[in-house]
Order: C-alpha cells, then structure tokens, then sequence
C-alpha cells in the first residue's frame, strides 16, 4: 500500500465515523524533534507513540503520551505486572500495524486485524482539547478532539487503559 493510499484509508475512515479533523502537510520527519517545527503554531498537544514487545514477543503495546515526556520502560514493565519491555521491530510494525518506522501512529490500529496491540494511554492526555498524531504517514500530522480519538479507538475494538508517566 503506498503512503497516499494508508493516508486516504485513515481520513476515509475518520470522515465515515463523523469525526472532525485537522490536516497539516509537513517535509518527511522521523522524530518529535524534527516535527516540532512544523507544528509548534498548532494549539494542543502533540503525542509520540511507542511501538513495544514484552520479551517473548508474544504482546504488543502501543504506548501514547505526551511528545515532551519519556517512558519509563521499567517502570512500564512494572505496571503492566509483564516480562521487559522494548521496541518492536520494523517488520512487526509493518506485520501488524502496516506502518513504517517515522509513521508510528495509533491510527495504525485501523490494520490491526487480529487485534494483537494493547493501547496504553499516559492519563494527562485525557484533559487535551486537541491532540495530534500522523495519519498513518509521516509527512503529514492530523489533529482532532480527544473524545473523537477514544471514540476511534472504541470503534478499532481497543480496550483503552490509562497509566501516569
């Protein structure tokens, strides 16, 4: 599938839920540091996502929070009471979310068929008006309200669960 065509399918997507959103076309960024630029004028907040693994590679946690905050992977480890955590491989990315590396996005969800990824969601982003996320590529970034994204992810059958960074 090309970038135009994950693109189109998420905004499709978004558009048949009713959901309103907000699209900013930005150069190809890899990380929050090279999209900082490019939507620093946008009111909100901008999340990074995290693609993890437990050690077995048998669970799959997709980690959203805040773009300025770090995750504690220990201490990640320790509340979800699993085995270590770290990032999954670009072909796992690929396999189950159908995203490349740069583009990690909970819009992925929309390819998780088989409903393999656990969505953990850092708790201060439930106040936001706004957040932000790539739409499945990463030269562009989409914003909507915050209850239209739970509503999203109520819709790709997620179970949400909220933990404090």
């Amino acid at each position: 599938m090309t970038e135009s065509e994950r693109e189109r399918k998420l905004l499709d997507r978004l558009e048949s839920l009713g959901i309103a959103y907000t699209r900013i076309e930005h150069p190809p960024v890899y990380t929050v540091e090279q999209a900082r630029s490019h939507w620093s004028d946008q009111a909100g907040v901008h999340c990074k996502n995290l693609f993890l693994r437990n050690k077995k590679g048998s669970r799959h946690y997709l980690v959203i929070l805040e773009e300025s905050k770090r995750a504690d992977l220990k201490s990640l480890t320790r509340h979800l009471g699993g085995d270590r955590l770290s990032f999954a491989s670009p072909q796992r990315l690929e396999r189950i979310l159908g995203l490349e590396p740069g583009a990690v996005s909970p819009f992925g969800l929309i390819n998780d068929s088989g409903g393999e990824i656990r969505v953990l969601i850092d708790q201060d982003l439930k106040g936001a008006s706004m957040i932000y996320f790539h739409p499945n590529v990463n030269t562009a970034t989409v914003g909507l309200s915050f209850d239209d994204f739970e509503r999203f992810l109520q819709h790709c059958g997620q179970d949400i669960r909220y933990f404090q960074v």
